[in-house]
């Protein structure tokens, strides 16, 4: 594998997140994560366990999601994710910030939402990625959440769960990077479907996407 897939397959949250999911596809993901060395397999809460059975003895990690899809859970409720995930082996969570809130502007309650699940997950040195969910927000709410999610510890803001009508946009990858220091890195989900595509997050400031054309994307890659 030459350097550049390497450093995209260590880009790659590979997606284990749709509905449909049985437990025989929650092993078949864990095992193109581990084929292709790719940063870690994203499941929902239920497969954690699952997903990091079958991921032992391998560098990739477990990431799950909080709040998802759609950020409305109680705060407290969030924490109880949290916490649970980690307790079943999860490195990383990927929440969901309240949409609705952030767009009424209460940026009070956005900030202590997030910080309410950093704070868990900081004590147990699992790292938190926020979503946006951009497609809902306007590029002045985009720059506020980033901002907020800075404030608050986050050590990713990420653009979309991939459930809503669109997902991540250079223009808005671009935004997200100057919309926060160093300290936080940007993840972009929702789209990347191309080894093209992969590069171009890659060069507007991503360390980290979300796919499950997790194959199509490093064979494409491979080949090159």
């Amino acid at each position: 594998m030459s350097t550049l897939c390497r450093e995209i397959a260590q880009m790659i949250d590979h997606s284990l997140l749709r509905p449909e999911l049985t437990d025989e596809d929650i092993k078949q993901g864990c095992e193109i994560a581990k084929k292709y060395g790719v940063a870690t397999v994203c499941c929902n809460p239920s497969a954690v366990l699952l997903a990091k059975k079958y991921l032992d003895g391998s560098n990739v990690k477990v990431t799950t999601v909080v709040g998802f899809p759609l950020g409305y859970s109680k705060t407290e409720t969030k924490v109880f994710e949290t916490e649970q995930a980690i307790r079943d082996g999860a490195l990383e969570v990927d929440m969901v910030l309240n949409i609705g809130k952030l767009k009424g502007h209460d940026f009070e309650y956005v900030k202590n939402d997030i910080k309410a699940v950093v704070d868990v997950a900081h004590k147990s040195r699992v790292k938190v990625k926020v979503i946006l969910e951009n497609y809902y927000l306007t590029d002045e709410l985009k720059k506020n959440a980033c901002r907020i999610c800075e404030e608050a510890g986050a050590d990713w803001v990420k653009t979309s769960t991939g459930f809503a009508p669109g997902g991540a946009t250079l223009e808005d990858l671009r935004l997200m990077r100057q919309s926060v220091s160093d300290n936080v890195q940007i993840k972009a989900a929702g789209g990347i479907r191309s080894l093209d595509m992969a590069i171009k997050v890659k060069e507007a400031g991503c360390s980290r996407f979300g796919a499950t054309a997790t194959v199509k994307i490093l064979e494409e890659c491979n080949e090159k």
